[in-house]
């Protein structure tokens, strides 16, 4: 879908005697237009309005700054609790208390002050090669410290988002002290230094490299799907390791209403639909990722990979210490 000029959030023009409106809602997003279209085809095809996106790899929240109150942006779209929160506190969204959205949102999934809103979520599990570790191998986030994985861990960057999230999770559980430790551990564990993306890692067990990874759960139903990938994914199983004390660490997609949204009620309409059942299950089945609202179900490939308990904390609290997580992440020169 084009993004039309933003000059005027309704467009009205002389048509006879009549005028007539278009009806629009325009997103910056950090996912790629593809990832969201379903989404937004299905809320145009029920509600007639329009959806434009615009794709932004970064550069968002300076963009919105420098766009002030003219900012045509209505929504920010994006993964990763740590960035979802950034755009809050750079006081460039507003809060919403809406019934509807909150009713779909359970409240470890929303800003307690209604200025983001979760869509989906998606664990961040550990791969396993299938012919070297065994299911009970690994069960918890602290055991990915243990001598006995020396040599035999893979993982993308530190600083890189879903790193620095899964680190302020352990942090939220942990002293800092006990955090550092971990760190180290765990780099002193590393079959190499980190690199590529997730689903690098899980190429990285295929090939002999390493036999355990950290990954979001998502990327084995996307590689399961890419004939190129396949095989990568097929020698891997997912295991679902919790923290000492609390559940599996779990980060999410979600959505804010921009401070200087120009079509706030079209908007909100938006974000009801996009946490409504029937748009959870779109979004789940297309990304492989899991549904937030109460009642909906994940695609029946990602329901074979089993069940969890989510980290019973608000994502809130784990974007506040993502700071100290980089700070410790930096002092064991965790990607060196």
């Amino acid at each position: 879908m084009t993004f039309r000029t933003f000059a005027a959030a309704f467009i009205s023009f002389y048509m006879g005697s009549t005028f007539v409106t278009a009806e629009e809602v325009n997103v910056y997003s950090y996912r790629q237009p593809h990832l969201i279209e379903p989404l937004t085809s299905a809320f145009t095809a029920e509600t007639g309005i329009t959806v434009n996106v615009a794709f932004l790899k970064k550069g968002l929240i300076e963009r919105l700054r420098a766009e002030g109150s003219r900012s045509p942006a209505d929504l920010v779209f994006t993964v990763d609790i740590s960035r979802l929160n950034a755009v809050v506190e750079a006081g460039l969204t507003q809060p919403l208390n809406d019934e509807a959205i909150n009713k779909n949102v359970p409240s470890d999934f929303r800003d307690p002050n209604g200025h983001w809103f979760g869509l989906t979520t998606r664990a961040r599990i550990v791969y396993a090669s299938k012919d070297r570790v065994a299911p009970t191998d690994i069960t918890t986030y602290e055991d990915l410290a243990n001598p006995k994985w020396k040599g035999r861990i893979c993982t993308r960057s530190g600083t890189h988002p879903y790193t620095l999230a899964l680190t302020a999770a352990h942090l939220y559980h942990h002293s800092e002290a006990e955090t550092l430790a971990w760190l180290q551990a765990v780099k002193n564990n590393l079959a190499r230094k980190p690199q590529g993306n997730d689903r690098a890692q899980i190429k990285a067990i295929w090939s002999g490299e390493c036999d355990i990874a950290l990954g979001n759960t998502y990327y084995m139903g996307k590689m399961l799907n890419d004939p190129e990938q396949a095989a990568w994914a097929q020698a891997a199983s997912i295991n679902f390791p919790i923290f000492e004390g609390g559940g599996t660490h779990v980060n999410i997609s979600g959505v804010a209403l921009t401070k200087a949204s120009p079509n706030r009620a079209l908007a909100v309409k938006l974000i009801e639909f996009l946490t409504s059942p029937k748009a959870q299950e779109i979004y789940a089945a297309d990304n492989f990722e899991y549904p937030i609202a109460p009642g909906t179900n994940a695609d029946p490939l990602v329901q074979s990979w089993g069940s969890f308990e989510p980290d019973p904390v608000n994502l809130t609290s784990i974007a506040e210490l993502r700071a100290d997580a980089l700070r410790l992440i930096e002092k064991v020169d965790f990607d060196g």
